[in-house]
């Protein structure tokens, strides 16, 4: 899974929001955000079809959240912007957008649709809220509901290629 630059900036203004009581303009919070204006746009053109937010216009216009923060999920953010969590392409992998012939018999798609519950339940956990006025970032232990099957692999700090 890949989180999309759309994505990232979809979270960065609604965590303006979060923080903001009132109506704030999307100039504003793409300029606080380093995102371009337009794309800015874009995002709330698609917050708003998706319920999260609401826009209003003119001189004191702007956007606002229309749901709770306490109930807004990262996996609600996620998917509005770009769809369902997929870990995997198994389920369009193979000819004419079918599934992947080698589905039935594939040792690793199990291990995929696995990794998708999980993500999916842990974005389903985190709210808006939590992250942005709480800075909680949970953790993926048995406590919190997601079972851990052993140490994870220790991986040398590798500088990023993006």
């Amino acid at each position: 899974m890949d989180i999309s630059r759309k994505t990232d900036y979809s979270l960065r203004m609604l965590a303006e929001l979060v923080r903001s009581d009132s109506v704030v303009s999307v100039r504003a919070a793409a300029e606080k955000n380093g995102i371009p204006y337009s794309f800015a746009r874009s995002i709330q053109h698609d917050l708003v079809s998706a319920g999260i937010i609401e826009s209003t216009r003119g001189a004191h216009g702007g956007m606002r959240l229309c749901l709770d923060p306490h109930e807004v999920t990262m996996r609600q953010v996620i998917e509005a912007i770009q769809g369902p969590v997929f870990v995997a392409t198994c389920g369009t992998a193979g000819p004419e957008g079918g599934a992947c012939p080698f589905r039935p018999e594939c040792h690793f798609n199990p291990v995929w649709c696995e990794a998708e519950r999980i993500l999916t339940r842990y974005f389903d956990s985190i709210s808006l809220y939590e992250v942005v006025c709480e800075h909680k970032h949970p953790a993926l232990t048995p406590e919190s509901g997601f079972e851990v099957l052993g140490p994870a692999p220790q991986v040398p700090d590798v500088p990023s290629a993006r």
